[in-house]
Order: structure tokens, then C-alpha cells, then sequence
């Protein structure tokens, strides 16, 4: 089973802070079966840019991450541009860094339905 896979079964956990966000190594581990998911610079953020087939379709797959974002407890930052172009980016604020759940929560965007453009992400 992929980390991916692994990750679609699990659910996010609530964190308050007082654990230490991922090691630049574990996040790269754990991306290393997500297509398209990048890391930041400082490993304190992964994300993913989405071109979508049209505006509606853009502003579908954000309702969609937020009530997916909602039943988890767990909330990307989404910034739409260009009335097509999606980047949802993910972190866990409390800890300022990445968790388990930034993982957890971008496996589950991946298996949510998207009208893509062609040649988009």
C-alpha cells in the first residue's frame, strides 16, 4: 500500500502545538508518493497548484476542501487567481511547520473529483 493510500484511511488529529513539526526528511518520505505536492523552502508548507477546467470548477473543488477541510478539523489556505488557477497549501499553524495531518488532508484532496483543463494539474 502507498503512503498516499495509507494516508486516505487515517484521520486528522487535533494538534494544540507542543509536538515538533516534520523533519525536512520525513516530509520529503511522505511527498514522495504525492504527484504534483511540493515542498517549500523551509519545509514548513506543502502544496499543490490545480488548473481548473473553468471558474465554476474551481469554485467547486474549494467547497469541496472545505467541508472535507471541516469534517477533519484541519484547514489548507486555497487562493484562486486568475477565476482557474488553485493552489491550496497546506500547514499546521500551532506547531509552525508540518504534520501528519497536512498529509493526511492532501491524500483526501487528491481522491476528491476536479474538472481539470486539459494539460492542467
Amino acid at each position: 500500500m502507498s503512503s498516499m493510500q495509507e494516508f486516505q484511511q487515517k484521520s486528522c488529529k487535533p494538534c494544540e502545538g507542543g509536538v515538533p513539526p516534520l523533519t525536512k526528511s520525513q516530509a520529503e518520505s511522505y511527498l514522495a508518493d504525492m504527484q504534483g505536492w511540493e515542498l517549500d523552502a523551509d519545509s514548513k508548507q506543502i502544496s499543490k497548484f490545480f488548473l481548473m477546467k473553468n471558474f465554476s470548477a474551481a469554485v467547486q473543488l474549494i467547497r469541496s476542501i472545505a467541508e472535507l477541510a471541516e469534517k477533519e478539523g484541519h484547514h489548507p489556505d486555497l487562493h484562486l487567481t486568475n477565476y482557474r488557477k488553485l493552489t491550496v497549501v497546506l500547514s499546521t499553524h500551532a506547531i509552525g511547520g508540518l504534520s501528519e495531518n497536512d498529509f493526511i488532508l492532501a491524500s483526501k484532496i487528491e481522491s476528491l473529483p476536479k474538472e481539470l483543463k486539459r494539460g492542467g494539474a
